[in-house]
């Protein structure tokens, strides 16, 4: 017996407590008992419930994680990075596009072997767009030099989260660890569970700090460099050491399981066999889609057919030898695989199966390869009873007939072909001739003449009737009110987010012209080439089109935090476009995550209220200011409840992007839902805001400010507390005098501030 086995053995048998929790609630669970120093996060659905839980029990004063919330998954991945390098223990959580925005950094953690473990919640990577399970960002990780731990369920996913912190940390191994269970299968459903009773075991069990002796740049007296490029020889050491290490972790991990069962009782062996003895067909499923197959080898043993199902605990690295074992007396395996390796004839583990069984030459076993459940569409019983019967079809035949397929597709049908439901407009229906824009070449500046606002509903919605936003939520209809000040044919790209869920869903869409669906970061740049591109192509007389489109990238639910670089170089590129930004104060679309737009005290689902936090701890960022900055001709703010504002704003941005270059506009936008506010006081609650001088009515046209509203000189300011009490969200700070204070006190400054950019031209 090993040293470590002995301190585990002379460990008392910890007390267990019984619950019925999701797997985002285990991974959290294990998360906080393990008391990791920082988590750099952000939202994506499944995976953003993780942090939300933990962010709840820090307020409670339940665990002392440092949790940061990132600008996108690309900087949460560095903020995990930088806190490995200081010698910290680390973990995240993502999924999908979150997954790929981060990917740059992954390589990076291994091949400089700091510990860490991250929570893949399996999700499926758009294009299109799908936020349901499969394997598609899995594969992805498969040659980033972390090991993977796949867990099927949410006991699994709790125990192989303190299984993967010591792997990761082990001596023999330092290198990062994903642990993957499948999105809304496992993240989301309730499952009965053990669990530690007092974290106190599980810290005993990983160790109460990080193994001593491992380099980290929070010690100065031992300077060290980390990163340095290497050459070619260097490089090929580097990697093979890497590889070296995962070889060796395959060993680590099966003493650390051993030690983990004489702990908890559960056991996760390298493979988990079921009914494997004597089987002569088989299936190889990864995760969730493996727990409903085994009711499948049950009713086929039942019918005296030798079935068993082979199912990974860990697939980096890849279990090789213990496959060859288990497949020794199988006549023909299915891999079902809920990803694709486009073009290979056969996924990641088919060609991984394929190969383990050509190392050993007295297996004869016949493998076939579906690719299934993509997007999340459900594998029952019946399904693997399929599969069982196309292995049992090939060992009738001694051969696949189709050695790889997809399974569960539908072939389209001509006279099902779909049809538009909406009648496009363009051109002229959105030409109303009663908007008067003239360019003051003294002042630099525009002058609008709007008509009576009732003459403009003759002007069609660009938005059809239908769309599935929240009562009350004014993103959309301060959307509809700004198309009220454009003329002419548009083009609009809507970033991920609440505006773009509730508008646009295969095969329906609520816009009436041209829309573009994007990534939640690149709108910007995406919109960018979309404008170059028309100008260029119409240069060129490639394209007739009588009339300038104007091209339009809606934003909103945090999207110029993750897209704020994008943006910014499109303003600085000054390309003839506008941004439109709602401001609804936080990412809706994923749960009411904070975001940096999210002003101070503010309660989301992860700046919670409790006897340790009282809400958001910093400042709302302040982006048109940002974006006045990058000097774009026009850049503007408005609200909904001032309706001739935002149109004469509308139409200013119009001219601006199809003459001089880059618009951005941000409009306050309410969300009743998560503000916690009655769903018919968003005007009221508008109205308070701008009053209040929170939110002031603005704009910067050619870098001169002008204050487009003054609730002082109308004598209407109203205290920032009436603004706040209408809203669940902030209630709490009117009962705490220094936070309360403090958001005064801001609000006060930047609103003083404006007033001295708008009497002075040059400020």
């Amino acid at each position: 017996m090993s040293i470590m086995e002995e301190a585990v053995t002379a460990l008392t048998t910890p007390e267990q407590t019984v619950a019925f929790e999701s797997g985002n609630e285990a991974a959290a669970m294990a998360a906080m008992q393990i008391n990791y120093h920082v988590m750099g996060y952000f939202p994506i659905t499944p995976s953003t419930e993780i942090a939300q839980i933990l962010d709840q029990k820090k307020a409670q004063g339940l665990h002392d994680i440092q949790l940061i919330a990132a600008d996108g998954e690309h900087g949460s991945a560095g903020i995990c990075y930088g806190a490995a390098l200081s010698g910290a223990r680390v973990v995240n959580a993502t999924s999908a596009n979150g997954f790929m925005y981060m990917l740059e950094q992954i390589p990076v953690q291994s091949g400089t072997r700091f510990p860490m473990v991250l929570n893949l919640v399996t999700r499926a990577i758009s294009g299109p767009l799908d936020i349901r399970g499969d394997h598609s960002d899995l594969y992805y990780a498969l040659n980033t030099g972390w090991l993977i731990l796949t867990a099927s369920t949410p006991q699994a996913v709790y125990d192989m989260n303190i299984i993967a912190l010591k792997l990761s940390e082990h001596t023999d191994v330092r290198l990062p660890v994903i642990v993957a269970y499948d999105g809304f299968f496992t993240s989301h459903q309730k499952r009965k569970l053990h669990y530690f009773q007092d974290g106190r075991s599980v810290r005993a069990f990983v160790g109460e700090q990080p193994p001593a002796g491992f380099d980290n740049v929070a010690d100065p007296a031992n300077p060290i460099t980390i990163g340095a490029h290497m050459n070619g020889d260097d490089l090929l050491n580097n990697h093979y050491q890497l590889h070296l290490a995962q070889e060796q972790a395959a060993g680590v991990y099966k003493q650390i399981v051993h030690q983990y069962e004489q702990l908890s009782g559960r056991s996760y062996e390298t493979l988990e066999l079921y009914c494997m003895d004597d089987a002569e067909v088989a299936l190889f499923l990864l995760n969730s889609a493996a727990e409903s197959a085994k009711d499948t080898v049950d009713k086929l043993r039942a019918e005296e057919i030798k079935a068993g199902l082979v199912r990974p605990n860990i697939i980096r690295p890849f279990p090789a030898e213990e496959l060859r074992n288990a497949l020794r007396g199988v006549k023909a395996l299915l891999v079902g695989e809920r990803a694709d390796s486009y073009g290979g004839q056969g996924a990641n583990m088919t060609h991984e199966v394929r190969s383990a069984l050509k190392l050993d030459p007295d297996n004869s076993t016949i493998v076939l390869s579906r690719v299934f459940g993509l997007g999340g569409k459900d594998f029952y019983p019946d399904d693997a009873d399929a599969f069982f019967r196309l292995a049992l079809e090939a060992v009738e035949k001694g051969r696949a007939e189709v050695p790889f397929d997809y399974y569960g597709q539908v072939p389209g049908e001509e006279d099902k072909r779909l049809q538009p439901v909406l009648t496009p407009r363009h051109g002229d229906a959105y030409k109303s001739g009663l908007i008067q824009i003239t360019p003051n070449e003294a002042t630099g500046k525009l002058k609008v003449k709007l008509p009576p606002l009732r003459s403009l509903t003759v002007k069609p919605k660009r938005l059809a009737p239908g769309h599935g936003a929240c009562p009350g939520c004014s993103a959309i209809s301060s959307l509809e009110l700004f198309y009220k000040g454009i003329e002419g044919d548009v083009v609009t790209l809507v970033q991920t987010g609440c505006a773009y869920v509730v508008t646009a869903g295969y095969p329906y869409t609520s816009h009436k012209q041209t829309f573009v669906h994007n990534l939640f970061q690149n709108g910007a740049a995406t919109v960018s080439g979309m404008v170059e591109a028309f100008w260029e192509r119409k240069r060129r007389g490639e394209i007739e089109v009588s009339d300038d489109v104007t091209f339009i990238m809606v934003t909103g639910d945090g999207g110029m935090d993750i897209g704020m670089g994008p943006s910014i170089g499109a303003a600085l590129r000054n390309h003839r476009m506008i941004i439109l930004e709602y401001d609804n104060e936080g990412y809706m679309n994923t749960g009411s995550q904070l975001s940096y737009s999210t002003p101070l005290g503010h309660q989301t689902s992860t700046s919670g209220v409790g006897k340790k936090q009282k809400g958001k701890a910093f400042h709302h960022k302040d982006t048109p200011q940002i974006m006045a900055a990058t000097n774009i001709p026009y850049v503007f703010t408005a609200v909904e409840s001032m309706p001739q504002d935002l149109i004469m704003k509308a139409a200013k941005a119009q001219w601006y992007a199809q003459n001089e270059g880059m618009v951005y506009g941000k409009v306050l936008s309410t969300c009743p839902l998560n503000w916690r506010s009655e769903d018919h006081l968003g005007g009221t609650i508008l109205k308070a805001a701008v009053d209040s001088c929170f939110f002031p009515l603005y704009e910067v046209e050619h870098g001169v400010t002008t204050i487009t509203y003054d609730p002082e000189a109308k004598n209407n300011r109203i205290p920032v507390s009436e603004w706040l009490e209408m809203m669940g969200k902030t209630k709490h700070m009117l009962a705490d005098e220094e936070l309360l204070g403090a958001f005064e006190e801001e609000i006060d400054k930047r609103w003083e501030r404006l007033k001295l950019k708008h009497e002075s031209p040059l400020l």
